[in-house]
């Protein structure tokens, strides 16, 4: 049964926002894990974590979502977009279902491994079938709808477990995972509702269904008829090839963006992604009760208070970023971004090193705090969005989605080292998880310098040619070299 119209609002707007709701289940996990896990019920429950199985307990969500999202892309492209969003969304719900009623650690892990796997399926599903549906000219909104909610449901998280953290026993640490649950199932049924994207109907050979819901979407008529014109050739994976086959394919695919010419533009994009979370937000995002008692705030409940105002910052944040994203570009977002990162970086280490924060007294941890919220709302602005951008836009259209993919796994991968060791930096170190994502930062930021161009306002075929005139220019040059290193050998040859 299809979504109805709700009168006044397309079905692309209210289709696309019920499809974002299930990137929300995402930033609920990120809000309440960090929480969840310094509960004092939680250590009642489960006794006490180690930094390293504190750990592995947080990141062990990540490396399952990491290998999942590689192949995700063939099954959108075979099942359709919203029946994967739709498992992956049950699946989510079932990790966090058996999360909630674990009664021993190993139990919870493998909770968190299922909604990995979950995550892996419906999270790029979601942008994918957002843009799928919405008009062009305000696919870029709708896509940043997800994000907004993302960061709607780590706020959420946040601010859940300070209310639950009140209630007695295991209920405070287990309810904030069962309302994820709840809504994980919720989203799945909602899924039914969705119309299917048109252009793999018309892949799947159903013109007439594609034709029926274009009708439906409230799309302009010169729309309506670029997306009738689709056809199967238009999907990256063809939904008529064997599995094994989309899998050789898609396995040759990444072997050819690892190739010349597009080696360099891949491996800056995986560079890239990766330090992003080297700069350390998913360290504060998943740690920052722990980050904030250090810092002084010693009541359970005011950090996780404190948590919330700091996803607050970085949600109120998000809006004008994605709405100005364009006014200063992707490399002057990077190296701004960048500088600022490292200097707030630098200054919370150093005032840990030189032993100036003191828990009950002096200004410097109120400096720290007010650090920490400064940079969660100048990543916000600048990395989280510009990031993004450059990675997709500088890659060439015929690597663009294996490369798109490798970066996305990149990203997560560095997310679980972030993920695995913040706490063992912490309880070793005061400063040295500040110093390290400083340098990290600044690394990054000297080779943008360097290597990235500004890719605000071109085309994606202006960008390419770019990019093939300045290939044509090293291989020119290193052929003139190797003529002239030729015909000096020559010489010495007749010479002799």
């Amino acid at each position: 049964m299809l979504l109805s119209r709700i009168p006044g609002v397309p079905l692309w707007l209210s289709a696309s926002v019920i499809s974002a709701c299930n990137a929300m289940v995402f930033g609920l996990d990120t809000g309440t894990i960090g929480s969840v896990t310094t509960m004092s019920s939680f250590t009642e429950t489960f006794g006490s974590l180690s930094p390293t199985l504190h750990g592995v307990v947080v990141s062990s969500i990540l490396l399952p979502g990491a290998v999942t999202a590689l192949v995700t892309g063939i099954l959108a492209d075979r099942y359709g977009r919203t029946r994967m969003i739709a498992i992956g969304s049950t699946i989510f719900g079932v990790g966090a279902a058996l999360e909630t009623g674990a009664s021993w650690l190993a139990m919870f892990i493998v909770g968190r491994l299922l909604k990995g796997v979950g995550e892996g399926l419906f999270l790029s599903t979601v942008y994918v079938h957002v843009c799928e549906i919405s008009p062009a000219r305000i696919r870029g909104v709708m896509a940043s709808v997800v994000q907004f909610l993302i960061t709607l449901g780590i706020v959420t998280g946040f601010f859940m477990c300070y209310g639950t953290s009140r209630l007695e026993g295991s209920l405070s640490w287990r309810l904030p995972i069962a309302i994820q649950a709840s809504i994980a199932f919720a989203n799945s049924a909602a899924c039914a509702l969705l119309p299917q994207s048109p252009r793999w109907l018309q892949a799947r050979g159903r013109p007439e269904d594609a034709k029926k819901i274009i009708d439906q979407l409230g799309l302009e008529e010169e729309e309506k008829a670029e997306l009738l014109s689709q056809s199967s050739s238009t999907l990256a994976h063809s939904p008529n090839v064997p599995f094994l086959q989309s899998l050789k394919e898609t396995a040759h695919e990444f072997r050819e963006a690892f190739s010349a010419p597009f080696r360099g533009r891949t491996i800056f994009g995986c560079f890239l992604m990766g330090m992003q979370q080297f700069s350390g937000i998913d360290g504060v995002l998943y740690y920052a009760p722990i980050l904030l008692q250090q810092a002084g705030i010693a009541s359970e409940h005011a950090t996780f208070l404190a948590s919330g105002v700091s996803a607050l910052v970085i949600m109120v944040t998000t809006i004008p970023a994605t709405l100005f994203a364009d006014a200063w570009g992707r490399k002057t977002s990077t190296l701004v971004g960048g500088v600022l990162i490292s200097i707030l970086m630098l200054l919370m280490g150093s005032l840990y090193a030189a032993g100036a924060v003191h828990p009950t007294e002096g200004a410097a941890r109120w400096v720290v705090i007010v650090c920490i919220y400064l940079f969660a709302g100048v990543y916000s602005v600048t990395w989280a969005i510009g990031f993004r951008a450059f990675l997709i836009e500088s890659l060439p259209r015929k690597t663009r989605s294996s490369a798109a993919s490798l970066g996305q796994s990149s990203n997560w991968l560095a997310n679980f080292v972030v993920a695995l060791t913040t706490p063992v930096f912490i309880a070793t170190s005061s400063f040295g998880a500040y110093y390290f994502f400083a340098f990290c930062t600044m690394f990054c930021t000297l080779v943008s310098a360097v290597f990235m161009f500004e890719t605000k306002g071109r085309t994606l075929e202006s960008i390419e040619k770019r990019y093939a005139e300045k290939q044509a220019k090293r291989s020119t040059g290193r052929w003139k070299l190797f003529s002239r290193g030729f015909r000096i050998q020559r010489i010495e040859g007749n010479s002799s």
